[in-house]
Order: structure tokens, then sequence, then C-alpha cells
């Protein structure tokens, strides 16, 4: 015989068990908050754009067919600014204690679709390196480039820039700890419905009769300790009572 679960039941279950999804959710969301603020570093990002132009004539920047050369030319570009003959020196220039590679961990190059601008990014717990890393790879890309390719068609658009109280892109606590707390509450809902799954102890008469496919025709009703008490003083009263009227007659 099927058993079918309806959704009175599923919500006794909850019921039931809501202390353990509340602890299960405040469990996630603590750990997550603590390890957000307290272990997690901060890491900033400073952005620099690179405009390819072909040449310096103003109207060339409207000729299709050198914006369309521009255009082809980004996509090498981007490799070549983060490639070791631009990063080692960077990393000289600046007296940095890393590698190539992992200064090239630490950048990210993008380039929107028909424009001639790249953005150069980079990431760093410290702000203002972060700003000093991206504005000196930006001028080396833009003197090595003419030895590289020949050509004088990279300039630097916008530098890189600290502000006051600049913000960490990462990591994000509240994002953080709103994720612990819808995962926190689906784990402490899935623990709840698989205790209930496991339990297959008897509590009530519909435990019986599901058990044993049998109707339940009488039960026995459960005194707790303070009736008990209630109970036994009466009785003694009475006893006290019936005495003093023997005693009187």
């Amino acid at each position: 015989m099927e058993e079918t679960i309806s959704l009175k039941e599923l919500f006794q279950t909850l019921k039931k068990r809501l202390n353990l999804i509340i602890v299960v959710t405040l469990i996630a969301v603590l750990v997550s908050g603590i390890v957000s603020y307290f272990f997690l570093t901060p890491i900033y990002q400073a952005s620099t754009q690179i405009l390819v132009n072909q040449s310096k004539d103003e109207q060339s920047l409207y000729n299709t067919n050198q914006v369309q050369t521009n255009l082809q030319l980004i996509n090498t570009y981007n490799v070549i600014i983060k490639s070791p003959a631009i990063l080692d020196k960077v990393i000289k220039e600046l007296g940095l204690n890393m590698t190539s590679g992992e200064l090239n961990s630490k950048m990210t190059i993008q380039s929107e679709n028909n424009s001639q601008v790249i953005n150069l990014s980079v990431e760093d717990p410290n702000a203002k390196r972060a700003a000093k890393l991206a504005n000196k790879t930006a001028e080396v890309f833009e003197k090595e480039i003419k030895k590289i390719m020949k050509v004088e068609n990279v300039s630097v658009l916008a530098k890189a820039t600290v502000t006051d109280g600049q913000s960490p892109i990462k990591p994000k606590p509240l994002l953080n700890i709103v994720i612990a707390l819808v995962v926190g509450l689906m784990a402490g809902v899935g623990l709840a419905f698989l205790m209930e799954y496991l339990d297959n102890t008897i509590k009530t008469e519909q435990d019986i009769e599901k058990a044993l496919g049998l109707a339940v025709i009488g039960t026995i009703a459960t005194i707790d300790d303070s009736k008990m008490e209630d109970l036994k003083n009466k009785k003694t009263e009475r006893r006290s009572r019936v005495r003093g009227e023997s005693i009187g007659s």
C-alpha cells in the first residue's frame, strides 16, 4: 500500500523540528559572518583604460578601415599586456617580490565589442598598490609596444585612481550572510525531514494505525507529575477530614 504525505503532515514535521531548523540556520549565518569579517582578506580593484588608435590624426578615428585594423590588433595586445615581456619590466621597475605569473593572476584584460578601448584591471589586498600596478603596466605597455610591434598606436586614456573609503570588491559579507541564510535554511529543512524519515518510534495513535494497519479503539490517558501531586494532596486532605470527623463524633 502506497503512503501519501499531506501538506498538513509536512507542516507538522516542520513545526516539530522548528528548533533544529532555526539552530542550523543560525549556525550557518554565524559561521559565514565570522569567516567573511575576520578570516577573508579584502581585495581591492583598480582599473586603467588604454586606447588603441592607428595614428594621431583625428580623422583616422572615424576611418572604417583603420578602426577595423585597430580592433583586430586588440586581441593581440591583450596577450602582449600579460606576457613576461611586459610584466617582468613592471616587476623590475617597481621592485616587486613576485613572479610574472603571480602578477598575471592579479590582472584582468577586457575590451568591449567594437571598441578601441582596453580595460586593464588589477586586484590586490592593498588599494594603492593595485592602482600602482595598473598604471605601471599601462605605462610599460605603451612604451614597449613601440619596440615589439613597431607602431605608435597606443595611449593611456585614463589612469587608475584610489578614492577615500574605497570598498573592496570581495568578499561581500552581507551577500555571503544572505547566501548562508538560504543554504542554512535549506539544510535545516532537509535535516528535519531526514530525521523524521529515520525516526521509526511510535508516539501517537496515528503511528500505531500506520504501523499495524489496525484501528485504535481505546487510549490510556497520561497524568503529569503536577496532577499526581494534586491528587495526592486531595486524598491526604480527605483522610484528614475523615479522621477529624471520627474524633469529633
